[in-house]
């Protein structure tokens, strides 16, 4: 059992008020965070070359313990990735962004769709991506309190980014049309590398 079985609606704080509905829910697919976010695989080259000093002197025991640590920290990397993937929920609603976050800690983020000025999509191949969420204004989310849910090096003023999508340009096409329908005089777009599918109906659909 986990705080979150408690939750009157799954990723949600509460229960939803008159008026609003979910358009989808998504959860980060383990093995695309732990390559995109976690940069697994060059921490795994970096690794193998650190490696080849010892080898090239013939030290084996040395090359061994090197190629040892690197696989520890491949297996912690691969925890991390699934108990993200496990207790993360992106929920889009047709008023707010949510952002259910945290593994030991867990806390929800919400993010009304009038300050969200533009969904950017960074595929990753195979329908899989990230959505940046640019907000108006100023705000008060810390980097080091999104993290790893925020764009890579916007220190200065963070972004929320929906990590690691599956069918990521289908749901950055269905969070560009919710904003737009929201705040239909505001500044809102999806910039996408794939092109997106048709959305139809209140749920849009899901990924896990």
């Amino acid at each position: 059992m986990s705080e979150y079985d408690f939750e009157p609606v799954r990723g949600l704080p509460g229960d939803l008020p008159a008026g609003e509905w979910i358009v989808w829910q998504a959860a980060p697919h383990w093995q695309t965070f732990k390559r995109s976010a976690l940069f697994a695989p060059w921490l795994a080259g970096y690794f193998a070359v650190l490696a080849l000093l010892p080898l090239a002197s013939g030290n084996l025991i040395g090359a061994g313990a090197i190629l040892a640590a690197g696989a520890v920290l491949q297996a912690l990397l691969t925890l991390f990735a699934v108990l993200v993937a496990r207790t993360t929920v992106y929920t889009l609603t047709n008023r707010r962004v949510v952002l259910r976050v945290g593994i030991a800690l867990g806390k929800c983020i919400n993010l009304p769709l009038s300050l969200i000025a533009s969904a950017d999509l960074r595929g990753h191949g195979r329908g899989h991506g990230d959505i940046a969420l640019t907000l108006k204004g100023q705000h008060r989310l810390g980097y080091a309190m999104l993290w790893p849910h925020a764009r890579p090096w916007r220190l200065a003023q963070p972004q929320p980014m929906l990590r690691a999508l599956a069918d990521a340009p289908r749901l950055a096409a269905a969070l560009a049309q919710a904003c737009a329908q929201a705040a239909p005089h505001g500044i809102v777009r999806a910039d996408t590398t794939e092109p997106a599918q048709p959305i139809s109906g209140p749920i849009a659909g899901a990924a896990a």
